[in-house]
């Protein structure tokens, strides 16, 4: 071994850590004999036959494999080689080819957790967050319940999804993958068959508080938002919508292979005939839906809501809309403003208070029966009057 590592005219050897290629002379359970270019023979023993690459998992002799040098000469002459240190670089760089090629790869779950699943890419475990699934995968779970979630994500274990890896840190031994990515680029055609405008038949997936999502073709989601489920103000869109209900819905925005839908687009806009319904300064009955800091909305018909700001609510100084109406009341307002571009109706109750109120005080100087027709000086008792006369003089 000493000869052949300093005689140049001979090949040379590799040095520890170099990766060399052999011939497999004997395998067994717990070692393989390697031929180094008819050199020197190698051994490959316990731990380091496992290859993280897969690719040494079924060996016979005669088969030509990569090994990295552990030593160049153990106790029995033998070089000791390592398929696990070759196989671990050569998993992690598959795994950063895969990320740069962008290729989809189909692996299986392996495990769950709250923020995800545990699949495995070759023999490298990965992790697939929550929020790299696909519409169709992603747990929608009312009040983001974490036990709720793995209960849901824990049905996934054992089966294969189709992913592309997103982020390789061999040092830090990490592999994300994502299957949101991978479906976005094998449905960007599918997608770029839709345009803006087009209406589509779907079936809602799932409801949370900003909005309804809805399946159509083949396996699109988009996302109706909370403000386009109807033209009037919604508070919960559950009050509309419910999963499993079939709807028509119109695209109306398409950012890669994100669709945002509208159900209110499909219906004429109300608020165009507002002001042939409701015109300012007139009086009108209103039920109060909701109480804000700000104010009140209150619902003039099942379209138009208008808002009841704090500072319109009462003559009085008002700290809070409570203090003067509750949720559910039905009262009086009189429209102050109506903007219909902008959805805008504004009410007032002080407004009327006041109007009332210099109403009452006028009828109040003639409202008595006896006064009406009579002159100051006729209203002036006869002893007043002929001293008002005097003092004039």
């Amino acid at each position: 071994m000493e000869r052949l590592l300093h005689d140049a005219s001979l090949p040379q050897l590799p040095k520890v850590g170099d990766i060399v290629q052999g011939t497999i002379l004997s395998i067994s359970k717990n070692e393989a004999i390697v031929d180094i270019d008819r050199i020197t023979t190698g051994v490959v023993r316990g731990r380091e036959l496992f290859d993280e690459s897969g690719e040494y998992t079924d060996l016979k002799v005669g088969d030509e494999v990569h090994a990295t040098v552990l030593e160049l000469e153990n106790e029995n002459g033998q070089m000791e080689l390592s398929f696990r240190s070759a196989g671990h670089q050569k998993a992690w760089d598959e795994l950063t080819r895969l990320m740069n090629s962008g290729e989809v790869v189909e692996v299986p779950a392996a495990d769950a957790n709250r923020g995800g699943l545990m699949v495995l890419v070759g023999r490298i475990e990965g992790f697939l967050p929550v929020s790299q699934l696909t519409p169709e995968h992603y747990p929608r779970v009312e009040g983001g319940d974490k036990s709720r979630i793995l209960e849901l994500l824990q049905k996934f274990i054992g089966h294969n999804l189709r992913v592309k890896v997103i982020d390789v840190n061999e040092g830090e031994g990490k592999l994300i993958v994502s299957e949101k990515s991978a479906w976005a680029k094998e449905h960007a055609q599918i997608v770029a068959g839709y345009n803006v405008g087009d209406v589509v038949d779907g079936a809602v997936t799932g409801v949370v508080d900003f909005g309804a999502f809805v399946e159509f073709g083949q396996h699109l989601e988009g996302l109706i938002h909370i403000s386009e489920l109807a033209w009037q103000r919604v508070e919960n869109p559950r009050d509309l919508v419910k999963p499993g209900d079939r709807l028509k819905a119109m695209i109306i925005g398409i950012e890669g292979t994100k669709i945002s839908l509208s159900l209110k687009r499909l219906k004429e806009d109300p608020w165009k005939k507002a002001v042939e319904k409701y015109q300012v300064g007139q009086v009108v009955t209103g039920k109060v839906l909701k109480l804000n800091p700000f104010g009140a909305f209150v619902e003039l018909d099942a379209e138009i809501h208008g808002l009841a700001h704090i500072s319109e609510l009462s003559k009085k100084t008002v700290h809070s809309p409570a203090e003067v109406l509750k949720a559910g009341d039905s009262r009086e307002f009189k429209i102050i403003s109506i903007e219909p571009e902008a959805h805008r109706l504004g009410l007032s109750i002080k407004a009327l208070e006041e109007e009332r109120g210099l109403a009452t005080a006028e009828g109040e100087r003639v409202s008595d029966p006896a006064l009406a027709g009579i002159s100051l000086e006729e209203s002036v008792p006869t002893g007043a009057a002929e001293e008002n006369k005097a003092q004039e003089t």
